[in-house]
């Protein structure tokens, strides 16, 4: 299935934002339907799968590439505690992918060997450019990756 920009309606989605009528336009269509800002894709039995959000969207070589899917592969290392993935500027409006990553205290764990691992399981075009490893990624009290940390680094 193809993924898209998510879209609902209904009796609890909010009506704008307080006395901000610009934001609200931009979110808000006059029949009801917001914007969520979440990318999502449905399968054939209709079950709906969140795959990462506009605003985070990467765009590598003309296509698309969702933080999330790079993450997840990247998370599911024995060695990986958890990762963060941001799109870097580049030549001609191109996107780099760099991927944060914290590993387990317990498990050493070099970029290369990350990269060989992501190799078999991404396409070429989603694959980072770079890999950093950090002793611990910047978080919020609630555990939260603060991305707008890590884009600050690069």
């Amino acid at each position: 299935m193809e993924n898209g920009e998510l879209w609902v309606r209904g009796p609890n989605v909010m009506r704008g934002y307080y006395q901000e009528p610009e934001l609200t336009a931009a979110v808000l269509r006059g029949d009801g339907w917001l914007n969520t800002g979440d990318m999502a894709r449905q399968d054939a039995d209709g079950a709906l799968f969140i795959v990462g959000r506009t605003k985070e969207l990467i765009i590598r070589s003309g296509f698309n590439v969702y933080p999330l899917e790079v993450e997840t592969v990247l998370n599911a290392h024995p060695a990986v505690t958890q990762s963060a993935v941001l799109g870097r500027a580049a030549a001609e409006g191109d996107e780099d992918i760099i991927a944060f990553v914290e590993p387990d205290p317990r498990h050493a764990v070099t970029p290369a060997e990350l990269a060989a691992w992501l190799a078999p399981q991404l396409a070429p075009y989603k694959r980072p450019s770079e890999i950093i490893i950090m002793a611990a990624l910047p978080a919020a009290a609630t555990g939260k990756i603060l991305k707008s940390h890590l884009r600050q680094m690069l």
